[in-house]
């Protein structure tokens, strides 16, 4: 049977194992490398170079060289390489075919199947060009799993069935995830998510180009190094193999000669970068990654004391200032039992071991990123599957109409966090027709969501009298980007007072509209029962309430309710007082007719025929 193998696809490097003789195993290169680097490049005559001997060449041909391009999957950006335009699903390929071509030298068959890792918070459309990418490489991607996951089954496969709930850390080239699962005899259960596609190992450069270029330009003239491609290419190098040397060492030569020149000769550059110097300036980046790692303790509810280990996963994790973070945060030494650069690729393997049928007894539960749920009278989100729940599953709520006689209604399918439809993402709409005729809140309309293990989300509605369906199927709980999460959770707490207020007034207006017509309908039925004066006074009232509901003053609304159901429930008691008299007067009238005449001592009179 055909290998199917696990493939890291990573923003700086990329890794391929596959799961064989009841182990992960990582593939070397011809290189003699266990990672490869996710660079393409093309030659002055059009040929293709791919993973390490593409970096060596990018100094010398940095406008042809391609670096990143994870960072640009799911987007319209291109490149143009001698006159032609290639996607990031085109140049991911390329990669991907460099790492099943090394697979197959190295099982010695045809690969045909793969298990292909994403960031966490990849969108739809991310993932989507992941698999593209992979079918334009000649893979099938038989299943997208994320980055800190495969981490967690890397770890886990192989110990002890004592549960343990583990912090996976994930500080990648170009993305940032943090994820924590419990991890029990097998099951490997994701309890929370969060994250940045925006935060990766690139930035550490990137700051470190610019301390260079700053530097640079302030003992040369102005002359600012990052205008020029080719300098700037070697800048890249040298913040890289800085960043690097200062994860072991407390300082860093950089010395970058001939690096430009004007019409004074060739300009050369030669500093020394403190770790501490370096500490500085990407201060802000560390403690970037501490909000997402927060906010995923928060929705997991735990504390850093229920946390067992916590996991480091990619390079950059290397960074002792990274490492110092999350050790004053959970209080406890992160574990490094673990390849930084290879677990996730080794998990991707154990995934395809389990769907190849090589792994026994493992069970990976994900979850869904952010809550969904329809839009219901007055604009407002009811939420019908909360974010971080565990898939599959299936949930579903009654709903009913909103106006008499209605025949339809439309499902607007939403995910996100705040409390109104507008400020959520739509994900899909479609309307239940055939509903009989019947007055509001009479037809019942049940609303199911089910997500399945793949993420793919049906939304169907039911109407319980008919039992007439509509359904819908929507390919990704995860269609929007990790910036729109971010947006959607940071504006949730953000304008989560603004939205309970909002909120709080299209809840009285719906109760106060609801009250006003179920009391019509009961005063309609009192009819000559209570008197004209007292009818008089509660319509007065209820006239009152209907004014407070053209307006938007909720506390206004609120008041006129409770003077009218002071009101109406007076009345409403003393119809069923008089009502319970009445009953009472000929309950007793009827016991006396049935039982004749009682004497003194509590005896009766009776009248009786012999049969």
């Amino acid at each position: 049977m055909a290998k199917i193998i696990g493939i890291d696809l990573g923003t700086t490097n990329s890794c391929v194992a596959v799961y064989e003789g009841g182990e992960p195993v990582v593939i070397t290169n011809p290189e003699g490398s266990r990672t490869t680097p996710s660079v393409v490049a093309f030659s002055k005559t059009g040929e293709r170079i791919i993973g390490q001997v593409a970096k060596r060449q990018a100094i010398t041909n940095p406008e042809r060289t391609i670096m990143s391009i994870k960072r640009e999957m799911g987007t319209n950006y291109t490149v143009e390489i001698d006159g032609k335009k290639y996607t990031p699903q085109e140049i991911s390929a390329m990669i991907l075919k460099k790492l099943k071509d090394d697979a197959e030298a190295y099982l010695g068959t045809p690969v045909t199947q793969a298990v292909i890792t994403v960031p966490a918070y990849f969108s739809d459309a991310q993932r989507q060009a992941t698999k593209d990418a992979g079918k334009i490489a000649g893979l099938e991607v038989l299943r997208i799993i994320n980055e800190p996951t495969a981490a967690a089954l890397a770890y886990g496969v192989d110990k002890d069935p004592k549960e343990q709930k583990v912090m996976i850390y994930d500080l990648g080239g170009g993305t940032f995830d943090v994820s924590i699962l419990e991890i029990s005899d097998g099951v490997f259960e994701v309890l929370a998510t969060n994250g940045n596609t925006r935060l990766g190992g690139d930035d550490f450069d990137n700051r470190v180009i610019d301390w260079i270029a700053d530097k640079f330009a302030k003992e040369n003239g102005g002359i600012d190094l990052r205008k020029d491609k080719m300098a700037l290419q070697r800048l890249k190098e040298a913040a890289e193999k800085a960043k690097i040397e200062l994860s072991g060492m407390m300082s860093a030569n950089i010395n970058l000669p001939f690096i430009t020149a004007d019409a004074t000769g060739a300009k050369h550059f030669d500093a020394t970068l403190t770790r501490a110097e370096f500490d500085r300036i990407t201060a802000d980046l560390v403690e970037a990654t501490m909000t997402p790692v927060k906010s995923a303790m928060r929705d997991a509810n735990l504390t850093t004391a229920q946390i067992d280990k916590v996991l480091l996963v990619g390079g950059s994790t290397r960074i002792p200032a990274v490492q110092e973070a999350i050790r004053s945060f959970i209080g406890k030494e992160p574990f490094k039992g673990i390849n930084p650069d290879e677990c996730v690729a080794i998990g991707a393997a154990v995934q395809a071991g389990v769907l190849g049928g090589d792994v026994k007894d493992l069970l990976l539960l994900d979850v869904t990123p952010l809550s969904l749920g329809i839009e219901t009278l007055g604009g407002i989100c009811t939420k019908i599957i909360d974010r971080n729940t565990t898939i599959p599953v299936k949930k579903s709520q009654v709903f009913s109409t909103a106006a008499d006689g209605q025949t339809s209604v439309e499902i607007h399918v939403l995910q996100g966090e705040r409390e109104m439809a507008a400020a959520n993402t739509t994900l899909g709409r479609f309307s239940l027709d055939g509903i009989p005729a019947a007055p509001r809140g009479v037809p019942q309309i049940e609303v199911t969501f089910d997500i399945d293990a793949n993420g793919i989300v049906n939304v169907s509605a039911t109407d319980k009298g008919t039992g007439k369906e509509q359904h819908i199927t929507i390919t990704s709980s995860s269609n929007m980007s990790k910036e729109d999460i971010d947006r959607a959770v940071k504006d949730a707490e953000k304008y989560a007072e603004e939205d309970k207020k909002l909120k709080d007034a299209v809840e009285t207006k719906n109760q106060a509209e609801a009250l006003i017509f179920q009391s019509e309908k009961t005063l309609a039925e009192l009819g000559d029962k209570v008197s004209e004066d007292e009818k008089a006074a509660v319509t007065a009232e209820l006239n009152t309430l209907k004014e407070a509901v053209k307006g938007d003053d909720t506390e206004a609304i609120k008041k006129a309710m409770d003077a009218f159901r002071e009101k109406f429930y007076a009345l409403s008691e003393k119809l069923y007082k008089a009502q319970a008299e009445a009953q009472g007067a000929a309950g007793a009238d009827n016991a006396q007719g049935a039982a004749g005449t009682q004497n003194e001592d509590g005896s009766f009179n009776a009248e009786y025929k012999e049969k």
